[in-house]
């Protein structure tokens, strides 16, 4: 499964091979409440026919009558991008289904060869994060290395947008948590590595859309270089398939490492990783252990569900802190500290 910008851009390319009239929509800025945020993408052909979002659906339905009864040309006046904005009264945002006061600004783009829809798929799948400027008088496209996010930025003349590749998780363990894990991350469009090079955890572990590694886990992090959209998640118990590759893994870019194990277990990984392997406070306080937010997990999914949980939080920039269960009585509260957070292990 992938993520859903290169779902847009690759029906969109298509699209276009297959000579029909495209529109590239994005969403450039909002003001008030809005279904979709900034960046969010949209691909419409001449046909009406959509792959993509950039509302609960009524501007889509709008923009599809436009389309359909105005046609692309009279859209984008002379081949050209256009600016729209919808919600702008509390009318407008009643008939398009934005909350009241809400306000979406898009720009409508006729895709062309000069689009460079090709090259950036390339680019994503290269797991390179691209700038795309966009001149807004002409349709010419630049792409040049980027940061992997960012809003949109729009000016009288251009619009500059941010593609990074695939958020991918990685895990170390082939098991029931695993896969319910990496059927959890499928979900969420991440790309899933699942290593283990033990034959008989391999044998009967199969899941349609993730990639089964029999690598030892640290030659996997070592040739993976994890990138700032990388997590990587150590499920094994076992210090020699974990440690190596925890080490690496907090060596690296990657924006989430975690192990399982009781709190007992975490601090023995953390004794041995600063007393054999020499690593720092700064790398052994980016670890995440007991992977997952406490939730009184049991099983195997519910402890998945868990480390997911995290894992997405930590990907939204969400701070650790932020994270901590309230006092010990209150809703969802803190786990005994006597108790293993996660795993009995």
């Amino acid at each position: 499964m992938e993520d859903l910008d290169t779902q847009v851009l690759r029906a969109a390319q298509a699209w276009h091979t297959a000579g029909l009239p495209v529109l590239l929509v994005t969403v450039t800025r909002t003001w008030g409440s809005s279904p979709r945020p900034p960046g969010s993408l949209m691909a419409i052909n001449g046909r009406g026919e959509t792959v993509g979002s950039v509302s609960g659906g009524c501007i889509e339905d709008d923009l599809i009558r436009r389309v359909r009864e105005e046609g692309l040309d009279a859209v984008c006046a002379q081949g050209r991008p256009a600016t729209l904005r919808y919600g702008i009264s509390a009318d407008q945002a009643h008939r398009f289904g934005l909350p009241c006061g809400g306000t979406v600004e898009l720009v409508l783009e006729p895709v062309a060869a000069h689009s460079q829809l090709p090259q950036l798929l390339q680019a994503n799948l290269e797991r390179r994060s691209t700038q795309r400027r966009l001149d807004l008088r002409s349709g010419a496209v630049e792409l040049q290395p980027g940061r992997r996010d960012g809003v949109p930025e729009l000016t009288d003349d251009t619009l500059v947008t941010h593609f990074g590749p695939r958020h991918r998780l990685i895990v170390i363990g082939a098991g029931d948590l695993s896969r319910f894990l990496s059927q959890m991350a499928l979900s969420l469009n991440f790309e899933v590595i699942v290593c283990d090079p033990r034959e008989e955890q391999r044998a009967s572990w199969a899941l349609d859309g993730v990639t089964l590694s029999h690598e030892m886990p640290d030659d996997l992090i070592l040739r993976l270089k994890p990138d700032a959209r990388t997590a990587v998640v150590a499920l094994t118990h076992d210090p020699k398939l974990d440690d190596l590759a925890l080490i690496d893994a907090l060596q690296s870019e990657a924006f989430y490492v975690g192990a399982i194990g009781s709190r007992r277990h975490t601090a023995l990984r953390r004794d041995r990783l600063r007393e054999h392997f020499g690593l720092g406070e700064a790398e052994l306080d980016a670890l995440h252990g007991p992977a997952g937010l406490y939730i009184g997990s049991k099983t195997p999914a519910e402890i998945a569900l868990s480390i997911m949980a995290e894992v997405v939080a930590a990907k939204n920039g969400i701070q650790r802190a932020a994270l901590v269960p309230v006092a010990e009585g209150k809703a969802g509260g803190a786990a005994p500290a006597d108790l293993p957070a996660i795993c009995p292990v």
